[in-house]
């Protein structure tokens, strides 16, 4: 993944508060309380690291001071630092689903990518990093501590690389997309499970992934097309992140009936549906079998 050099980003949909307590956001108010499964998306919950309680703010306002601006503004600088990168992405997927719901005639609302360490506070309620990678509907933002990159290749066991981290923010904006659509409405109680609401929300998210991937280039971020070794990283960040995987390493065994975001193979499939297809349209998950 190559960013055009002369790309100029756009720092102001990445709110930068790392070293902040609780993420530069105030606590207390009337807040949800918990990280909904639906909410807390792409890794899984692990429920021991919620905090629970109120998460104040979060809906709207500027964003905290960082350092974002000054350092991340041109594709040189994605090309150079993380951080930088997650700009660079950020803008790229924003741009291209702008102009999907323009051309469909829908009106797409900006979401920002909040980065923070350790722990943060959130419309949907507090969380640690250990959460890892999530999208609240409550404030319509996407939370992000840079470090569970580290974590993806040393605890979930994938190889990495930029185009890994590509394919996490892209999944994470796919269900800003599904909020925006009403899709996340679908799910309700039927969270757990091989054919579940919940699954079927994942893999969406990870078809819309492999769309945004397919037009990436045509946003004008990058200076040429993705490679196949760029889609390999994709394609093995999300097989890294199956149900199946992730209990089999976990627990020894394999249980169906607990499933919140697929399996390694259909985490694949539909990353690769979306990418081979371009077409949001041939994302619907919630239509037969997954």
């Amino acid at each position: 993944m190559d960013f055009d050099d002369d790309a100029g980003l756009d720092a102001s949909q990445v709110e930068d508060a790392r070293g902040m307590p609780f993420g530069g956001m105030a606590i207390g108010g009337g807040a949800i309380g918990l990280i909904a499964l639906v909410a807390a998306v792409l890794f899984g919950v692990n429920p021991g690291h919620i905090i629970g309680g109120g998460g104040g703010g979060g809906t709207g306002g500027a964003p905290p001071a960082g350092s974002l601006s000054s350092k991340c503004r041109t594709g040189a600088d994605a090309d150079q630092a993380d951080d930088c990168r997650i700009v660079g992405v950020v803008n790229s997927v924003q741009a291209y689903w702008k102009k999907e719901f323009t051309d469909r005639g829908k009106t797409y609302t900006v979401a920002r990518t909040r980065l923070f360490s350790g722990q943060t506070s959130t419309a949907c309620g507090a969380a640690t990093s250990e959460v890892g990678p999530f999208y609240c509907p409550g404030d319509k933002r996407v939370y992000l501590d840079l470090g569970f990159f580290q974590e993806l290749q040393e605890k979930f066991g994938a190889k990495g690389g930029p185009f890994a981290q590509a394919y996490v923010v892209a999944h994470e904006y796919g269900h800003h997309v599904q909020d925006l659509l009403g899709t996340m409405d679908r799910v309700g109680g039927d969270r757990q499970g091989a054919t579940s609401a919940s699954v079927r929300l994942e893999l969406q998210a990870d078809c819309y992934a492999g769309v945004w991937a397919k037009h990436g280039v045509q946003t004008g971020f990058f200076s040429k097309p993705f490679t196949q070794s760029d889609i390999a990283e994709a394609l093995d960040a999300a097989g890294a992140v199956g149900d199946d995987r992730i209990q089999q390493r976990a627990r020894g065994r394999v249980d169906p009936e607990s499933f919140t975001h697929g399996t390694a193979a259909q985490r694949e499939h539909w990353f690769s549906t979306g990418y081979d297809t371009g077409e949001p349209s041939r994302c619907n998950t919630f239509s037969g079998g997954i």
